[in-house]
């Protein structure tokens, strides 16, 4: 793995142990209701114990989510970081100084027990002693590594303690020009899914603050512990998410063919409020950034400046998670001059308006719904049909090396990213593809990101024989029930989907062999190798045309594979001379599926991969062949 593969999956792997910060962050705010005058003068110590708990034993939550995320969430590696760092807890309490394990700590091990787990996880010893062997050596190698650290930590702790304190000194010297440069590179780094490792270091080492005889770090620690003068990189982000990104959303539903607005307005008032209220940012940044970068450059500079000016009047707020309206308002009690930040974002939100509006109709900015291929969809409830041609998309399974998710992003490592098919994959839901060199692919599909990887694992874990289906031609694909025709809107001659061309070319859909070509020409008939008989009809009623205006470039018995051309076709001519252009792609023995999946019914590319996919019933497999 490339450097950048690393980096990716330790971005991720640092973003693992966040999801139970929302939980402190609750607690700690349901805490300060009026408990005693309900009665229940016992529950406000309760929700502090539980809300401070988390954040203390946060280096040990650290340690465990990089070791699982780095190491494809092996259980022993879990074990093993959590007992490193239980020894290493003990060595420094033993000592004479005043020391607590820090998140920088539960990194160190996370990553140390990753680097060990990949190298002895099938380590073989003699026989007598193979129980210590493969993953139980992991423990052991580990244990002895945290006893090592402890004792050098022991030894550099007032070094290493006024260092960090000295750094935090230095960060803040940079004044609000640092923070509008964390702003900057934070947005140009979601770009590569890499933004979680500047933010942790700002979030989760930098400066420190004693409260309670311990000292904490990291801007968002010492926010909650309730530090004054934390919150400085943070509060700049909510301006962003809860109002500058929500307008862009407006901004591209507002500027989308009348046609498609529909549509759009539905998936980006999705997307606006997700950002608004969770601080979710990707499926709406995505939807500019490939098509208009320097558009994002701009996003960028404006997101640091928010911050830069947060900074300069003192608004100091913070999150758990990330800076949407629900961590606002559960955090609003420990912010200072918090308020603020709802008439910055106005400002700001109109000012993107604006801007977006322009840019996009000024440089003719392809977003979603100015053109028929809208990069996001709304399909929740069918991830469970599109993760076969999402697999399929990405090249199969014998492409796919390694599969993670993170919130809001496929991470793949692939055999070769040169199998994975983008239109495909934007056609299928992804809001944008980034290749990191080596294999590492990341794919963005927003919030069901995870959902699509629990699926696509169900799909590679089933034995079952899957047939999937190219586009035979550039066009519309639409439902079988809206050809105009009675025998194949009723599903007499067969199962399947149809397609209105833009470019008289029809090519092969599958791996097969030819088995019929009507001497019109006008349709042929191709067998797989699992014994699925698949009719391709050009036109409705074109069988009157006898030939004229077809040719035919394979016969009967050619062996044909995906994107193979079979057959040209006078587009004009179909039109003037028959009732449709509407061209069927059925399986006449559908008595052998057992599934069906389809891709959603829009416009499509020649060969292009994952339109429909279909699982044989088991009798069917290793069908002829021939």
């Amino acid at each position: 793995m490339n450097i950048m593969g690393h980096l990716q999956q330790l971005g991720r792997s640092l973003m693992l142990p966040m999801i139970v910060l929302p939980g402190a962050a609750i607690f700690l705010s349901l805490s300060g209701l009026p408990w005693a005058e309900m009665g229940m003068p016992g529950i406000p110590g309760h929700l502090q114990t539980a809300g401070e708990a988390l954040f203390a034993f946060l280096p040990y939550i650290f340690a465990f989510g990089v070791a699982m995320g780095m190491t494809s969430n092996a259980g022993a590696a879990g074990l093993a970081a959590l007992a490193g760092m239980f020894i290493y807890t003990g060595i420094i309490n033993s000592s004479h100084y005043e020391l607590e394990p820090t998140v920088f700590t539960g990194v160190v091990i996370g990553l140390v027990t990753s680097l060990f787990h990949e190298q002895f996880k099938t380590i073989k010893f003699p026989e007598y002693i193979q129980f210590f062997g493969g993953p139980r050596f992991v423990p052991l190698v580990v244990s002895a590594f945290s006893v090592i650290w402890g004792i050098v930590m022991v030894k550099q702790a007032p070094n290493l303690h006024n260092a960090l304190i000295e750094l935090g000194d230095v960060v803040s010297s940079g004044g609000g020009f640092g923070v509008f440069l964390f702003g900057f590179v934070l947005r140009i780094l979601v770009v590569f899914g890499l933004h979680h490792l500047v933010s942790h270091v700002f979030w989760f080492q930098v400066g420190g603050y004693e409260t309670d005889g311990a000292m904490v770090f990291g801007d968002l620690p010492r926010f909650f512990a309730g530090d004054p003068t934390a919150g400085a990189f943070m509060a700049g982000l909510y301006p962003t998410m809860m109002f500058a990104l929500p307008a862009i959303a407006f901004a591209i539903i507002h500027e989308a063919r009348e046609d498609l607005k529909p549509k759009i307005r539905k998936t980006f008032l999705t997307a606006a409020l997700a950002s608004f209220l969770t601080g979710v940012t990707e499926p709406v940044e995505f939807a500019f950034l490939f098509v208009a970068p320097y558009l994002f450059v701009v996003h960028a500079l404006l997101s640091g400046f928010m911050m830069w000016l947060t900074y300069e009047l003192g608004i100091r707020h913070g999150f758990s998670f990330s800076a949407g309206a629900i961590d606002f308002s559960i955090n609003e009690h420990l912010a200072t001059k918090g308020w603020l930040l709802i008439p910055i974002g106005i400002v700001f939100g109109l000012l993107y308006y604006v801007l977006f509006r322009w840019a996009i109709r000024r440089f003719r900015i392809p977003t979603p719904g100015r053109e028929e291929g809208s990069h996001l969809d709304e399909w929740a409830g069918d991830i469970p049909y599109r993760a076969p041609l999402i697999l399929q998309a990405i090249g199969g399974k014998e492409n796919i090396h390694k599969m993670e998710a993170c919130i809001t992003r496929l991470r793949l490592k692939v055999v070769s990213d040169k199998r994975i098919d983008i239109k495909a994959l934007k056609h299928l839901g992804a809001a944008g593809v980034i290749r990191l060199g080596g294999g590492n692919v990341q794919i963005v599909f927003g919030t069901y990101s995870e959902l699509i990887r629990e699926e696509m694992h169900k799909v590679i874990q089933r034995d079952i024989s899957r047939v999937s289906f190219c586009s035979p031609m550039q066009g519309r694909m639409i439902a079988l029930s809206e050809v105009p025709d009675p025998i194949f809107a009723g599903k007499l001659v067969g199962e399947g989907v149809a397609f209105i061309p833009d470019k008289g070319e029809l090519v092969s859909p599958v791996n097969g062999i030819v088995i019929h070509i009507y001497p019109s020409m006008h349709a042929l008939g191709i067998r797989t190798p699992e014994g699925l008989e698949v009719l391709l009809h050009i036109g409705i009623d074109t069988s009157q045309m006898k030939g004229k205006g077809f040719t035919a470039f394979v016969k009967e018995g050619d062996a044909v594979i995906p994107g193979q051309l079979l057959i040209k076709f006078d587009i004009p001519l179909i039109r003037q001379s028959s009732k449709s252009l509407a061209t069927p792609m059925v399986i006449t023995n559908a008595d052998l599926v057992q599934s069906w999946s389809y891709a959603p019914f829009k416009s499509v590319k020649r060969g292009q991969t994952s339109v429909m996919s279909v699982v044989l019933k088991e009798r069917s497999v290793g069908g002829d062949s021939e």
